[in-house]
């Protein structure tokens, strides 16, 4: 089944600065994006190229942590929060092929985002999908507008792909995440990524784009994104660039590491 959105207002929707969700819509292909999120993400490419490697290689993490998580480890309830615009295979479906009964609750702030609700809110007539339009600096309030579609009594996947860099104090976002996970119970687990400054020349186009008017993004280091992960039991290989993250070796050999670092841990 799905579950409706609220109505939104698409006059709220800000074209005047880039924004985050659909600069990376840009990168990966998509058309929901406008004129200023396509000048941004082309002057951050100018800088950085490696930025659309970064984008398809966090797309592809998502989809083998999703399926690690629904297959593997046995996850039925998922809450990703930060999802951005939808794109070709999204949470709901990976999770849906595995297990037609999986319940999928999207979470965002993105006027955009919620106008596409309608896209996200497909689903098996076994699970559910919903989306919930919130703030990742308000984890109580997704607490508990999700907790009205996920039983919060049994294991749930917590998401939070590339969305802390937008937390701009890292206590901060360990809080929200330590608030999250605080919430689920033994047996859940935290999949996350986030942009790492291992890279001067990817530092360097963040720290434009950052002054283009769009929500800053904070690149952190590999370290600090570690500690989103204290007191959980990481999964092999534990914290990675996401291109080295359970990818099998094809015959072109190991794909090339990128400036993004990602885990999936259990609590226990």
């Amino acid at each position: 089944m799905t579950e409706e959105a609220p109505g939104h207002d698409t006059d709220s929707i800000n074209t005047q600065y880039p924004q985050s969700a659909r600069v990376w819509n840009y990168w990966l292909g998509g058309k929901d994006n406008y004129a200023v999120d396509r000048e941004a993400g082309d002057q951050f490419c100018e800088v950085f190229p490696g930025i659309v490697d970064i984008a398809r290689a966090s797309r592809a993490f998502i989809g083998r942590a999703v399926r690690y998580l629904a297959g593997e480890a046995g996850i039925d309830q998922f809450l990703d929060i930060g999802t951005g615009l939808p794109t070709m295979d999204n949470t709901h479906q990976i999770a849906q092929r595995v297990n037609p009964a999986a319940r999928i609750v999207y979470v965002d702030n993105d006027p955009l985002v919620l106008a596409h609700a309608r896209a996200l809110l497909t689903s098996t007539p076994e699970g559910v999908t919903r989306y919930l339009h919130a703030d990742v600096h308000n984890p109580g309030t997704i607490v508990e507008g999700a907790a009205e579609t996920l039983d919060f009594d049994r294991p749930i996947a917590v998401m939070l792909m590339g969305i802390l860099g937008h937390v701009g104090d890292y206590d901060e976002a360990r809080s929200i995440v330590g608030e999250l996970m605080a919430a689920v119970c033994s047996g859940s687990y935290l999949a996350l990524n986030d942009g790492t400054d291992t890279n001067p020349v990817y530092s360097a186009a963040t720290d434009s784009y950052n002054q283009s008017g769009a929500v800053p993004y904070i690149l952190r280091s590999p370290a600090m994104i570690a500690g989103y992960f204290e007191g959980l039991e990481m999964v092999e290989p534990g914290l990675a660039s996401l291109s080295q993250w359970r990818v099998e070796a094809t015959v072109f050999g190991q794909p090339e590491p990128v400036d993004v670092y990602g885990a999936v841990a259990r609590k226990p």
